[in-house]
């Protein structure tokens, strides 16, 4: 069986450089656009094996164990998923975005309704951050967010654009559907055996997320060359979004430690915006489809960039 080595090699290496190739994927797809739009249908698929994958990477023994924090991680999904949410909503609506620019604001709204990143846990382990408060904190949002998703985008987008039921219950089926295939799969492979994959889920999780960025990517150079200054502006906000929740939140829990305080940051500031695509069947207007692809920018950058940082602070906590 020494064919088989070579592909467990690679994907082995893929996940322990995971940040790095995660965030080549972007520029890979911005230079070569037939790629993206030969990847783009198939976004829906790839959004089920970025969240099948990362359930499979739970562990429900190791999640237990990791529930010795609980008014932390209990304080973090309150702010993550209900006062975040709360105080964005309004100031998007105070700014009038709903009126000037309903694509964008429609697209915002679905931003700050999400829960963090699926593979938020194998980018905490990679950049030596508490992969269990990511794990708890995450498995806990995930599983409100049906409901909490459904309040924001009724109270702010309405029911003309989106049913807030039929948005709970489709986000519903796509999380705990995800939950239940990588449930059967552990309980068939055996928990000995997923662990001793860990790396190689990993690299897995590596290029299913690197393919989401690709498709992600499809159009933005053409958009570019007709209207440079709306895509550097909405570059720009994705950036502000994302910095200014993670700075923010990081402030907030700073007394958990440093290191949990910008753990729980990643998590506020990098939303899983393709989850709630997802569930809206990718119909959505041309502007919010183009900052859904610029938001993937500090989503797949920042964890590379802030990665010196958070070993600093994982070292000294």
């Amino acid at each position: 069986m020494h064919w088989l080595r070579l592909p467990a090699a690679v994907l082995a290496l893929a996940g322990r450089h995971g940040t790095l190739l995660a965030a080549a994927s972007i520029f890979v797809g911005l230079c070569v656009p037939p790629l993206s739009a030969a990847i783009k249908p198939y976004l829906g698929e790839v959004i089920i094996a970025i969240l099948t994958l990362a359930f499979l990477r739970v562990d429900p023994a190791d999640l237990r164990r990791h529930m010795t924090w609980p008014g932390l991680i209990a304080a973090s999904t309150v702010w993550v998923m209900l006062i975040v949410p709360a105080v964005l909503g309004m100031l998007f609506w105070s700014l009038g975005l709903d009126r000037s620019l309903p694509g964008l604001y429609f697209m915002l709204v679905l931003q700050m309704s999400a829960p963090g990143l699926m593979s938020s846990p194998a980018l905490a382990a990679l950049m030596g951050l508490d992969v269990g408060l990511t794990l708890a904190s995450l498995i806990v949002s995930s599983a409100i967010t049906p409901l909490t998703a459904s309040l924001f985008t009724h109270l702010f987008l309405g029911t003309a654009l989106i049913s807030p039921l039929d948005f709970g219950i489709k986000l519903f089926l796509i999380i705990a559907g995800c939950a239940l295939a990588a449930t059967i799969v552990r309980r068939i492979a055996g928990r000995t055996f997923i662990e001793a994959q860990r790396e190689r889920i990993d690299g897995l999780s590596v290029i299913a997320m690197s393919s989401f960025a690709i498709a992600a990517m499809d159009g933005v150079v053409g958009h570019f060359i007709a209207d440079p200054l709306l895509v550097v502006g909405l570059t720009a906000l994705a950036f502000a979004l994302a910095l200014g929740m993670i700075a923010l939140t990081a402030l907030v829990f700073l007394h958990a430690g440093r290191a949990r305080a910008l753990t729980i940051g990643l998590i506020a500031g990098n939303r899983n915006i393709g989850l709630m695509l997802a569930a809206t069947g990718f119909l959505v207007p041309d502007i919010a489809w183009l900052y859904f692809a610029l938001a993937q920018l500090p989503i797949y950058l920042l964890p590379h960039l802030l990665k010196p940082l958070a070993k600093r602070l994982a070292a000294n906590r």
